[in-house]
């Protein structure tokens, strides 16, 4: 099969050429990047595809090249962590049962922001559902949602308009998928009136010796690679690299592609479907030959590259095979679009026509939504190489590390150098006005016209609700399906902090995040057992 002609060359041109050519073709890397990629990753003028690319597998969104130097100071091991940072959920065990058998907690924790300002609903809504994923994708059982909000002045309309749309959209995908929400926390600050941040907690459920890894497993050469769900469109296109900017008020017109379509109800079945097939999984010990991940920022692209060279292996993948909703679009568009309610198995040959089937034909995707079904697409190879096809060309061919590895960035940093002076505060002189004008503030007063769009109760866990104390409590294993001696085990989450904090200092704002989160679980009796983070900050550069 013949490579692309559709090559794009960036020999013999200086930084501001490389600059332009760069900007008439959109592709959001840097001169100094493509440069790298073609002299050093390489050794050849990359195809357009291949740019497109590794332009969002390298956003600061999909690799942290700024961030992951920082990162590494986190402790993410300890006796009860399963499983730390490395794939798309963190996993605790929290119960042991008679046999010996530990059950676990999975925890994703993940932003929305930029989507939920340009759309606020849309954002909103598919943040939920590609968190619900992940934790699912883990072979997990989805058990609760958390949300943590921060928004600009609450007195300005476009603030009550990103206000309503982002609850409306939490509200309007997580009640269906009968997922309850538990808790969360918001604060008002004009800080936040251009980029407000929506951060989201799912929580799921696993006993360890099923949990399901986002790679591919031991002796996979040659195994498929099966997509699953929605139709591929445009939409969400660039979604990953759209993070990672800086928003334009002049674009943010243009930048509405980025964002996903969510469809709340496609995902409920696909809920269930895929929970039906983890019993068939377990049942006839396929359970851990299998591997399993959410289409997230970089579409098939990420899914099916990450699912390989994680393992150390790479893949091949026929886009002629993927399903697809809109078209005459261009190969990378299907290739790295953000189409929402999809995911992606690795499958040993023997037990793909039975996740075929299962989703096909026992779960009948494709008359529950247009165009929605499982296909095979791909395999994985023990090659190295990322290579994609789109009809008779070949369009990718580059090693997998060098993909997920993308940029990294040790930047220049130093401290703030701030001059604070102590507020002279008079004597109030009506302390009792003082007490109204607090409870009344918007960073303190109720949130049950938020909390009160949710549904809390589904399911039958939660003990403790938002609005009850300043933590989420439930029962997970309080079913007849688990061992009855974890059946009354009790886990409490919080999300918590005071971005004021960050503006004196984003040490002590870090410190004081953890404790009054720790604090807050403490308060309803429970022993603070593992953290997890959503860092938003601006932009490295």
């Amino acid at each position: 099969m013949a490579f692309t002609k559709e090559i794009v060359d960036f020999s013999g041109l200086n930084e501001n050429q490389r600059r332009l050519k760069l900007s008439k073709l959109n592709i959001p890397l840097t001169p100094d990047e493509v440069q790298k990629i073609q002299h050093d990753m390489l050794g050849r003028a990359p195809s357009l595809a291949e740019l497109v690319l590794f332009s969002i597998q390298g956003s600061e969104h999909c690799s942290y090249k700024s961030s992951r130097p920082h990162l590494k100071q986190f402790t993410t091991t300890g006796p009860d962590v399963v499983l730390g940072a490395k794939e798309d959920a963190g996993v605790v065990a929290v119960a042991t049962d008679k046999k010996g058998h530990r059950w676990c907690v999975v925890m994703s924790h993940e932003s929305h922001n930029h989507p939920s300002q340009i759309v606020p609903y849309e954002g909103a809504a598919t943040g939920v559902g590609g968190n619900v994923r992940d934790v699912m994708c883990m072979g997990a059982e989805v058990i609760a949602c958390t949300d943590s909000f921060r928004f600009g002045d609450i007195k300005s309309n476009k603030t009550k308009w990103i206000h309503e749309g982002v609850v409306s959209g939490i509200a309007g995908y997580g009640n269906p998928l009968g997922i309850p929400n538990i808790g969360g926390d918001i604060y008002y600050h004009e800080g936040y009136n251009e980029n407000c941040l929506v951060t989201l907690v799912t929580l799921g459920i696993v006993r360890e010796d099923y949990l399901i890894h986002s790679y591919a497993p031991k002796n996979a050469d040659n195994y498929d690679l099966i997509l699953v769900g929605k139709p591929t469109d445009n939409s969400g296109f660039g979604g990953a690299s759209f993070a990672s900017l800086e928003l334009e008020e002049e674009k943010k017109k243009q930048n509405k592609g980025a964002v996903q379509e969510p469809n709340a109800f496609l995902e409920r079945h696909l809920l269930k479907s895929t929970y039906a097939l983890f019993d068939k999984l377990k049942q006839k010990g396929f359970i851990n030959k299998v591997g399993f991940k959410d289409l997230g920022a970089g579409g098939v692209a990420c899914a099916s590259v990450e699912l390989a060279e994680t393992a150390g292996y790479g893949s091949e993948v026929w886009m002629d095979k993927v399903h697809i909703g809109i078209d005459n679009l261009h190969p990378s568009v299907y290739l790295c679009s953000e189409t929402q309610e999809r995911f992606m198995w690795v499958s040993p040959p023997e037990i793909t026509p039975l996740i075929v089937d299962h989703y096909n034909t026992v779960f009948d995707l494709p008359d529950v939504s247009a165009g929605a079904r499982a296909s095979v697409i791909g395999k994985i190879r023990s090659n190295g190489q990322y290579i994609v096809h789109s009809g008779t060309e070949e369009i990718v061919n580059v090693p997998a590390a060098e993909v997920t590895e993308g940029f990294l960035y040790n930047r220049p940093h130093e401290a703030r150098k701030n001059k604070f002076t102590e507020p002279d505060i008079p004597e109030p002189s009506d302390y009792n006005q003082v007490l109204l004008d607090t409870l009344s503030h918007e960073n303190m007063a109720s949130r049950e016209p938020v909390f009160e769009q949710y549904d809390k109760q589904v399911q039958g866990r939660t003990r403790t609700e938002t609005g009850m104390a300043d933590a989420g409590v439930m029962a997970p294993f309080n079913s007849e399906k688990y061992p009855e001696e974890i059946r009354n085990v009790g886990i409490a989450l919080s999300t918590d902090h005071n971005p004021r904090h960050g503006l004196i200092s984003p040490y002590w704002g870090g410190v004081n995040a953890v404790v009054e989160a720790m604090r807050n679980v403490a308060a309803v009796g429970a022993t603070p057992h593992a953290i997890t983070d959503c860092l938003c900050f601006g932009n490295p550069e």
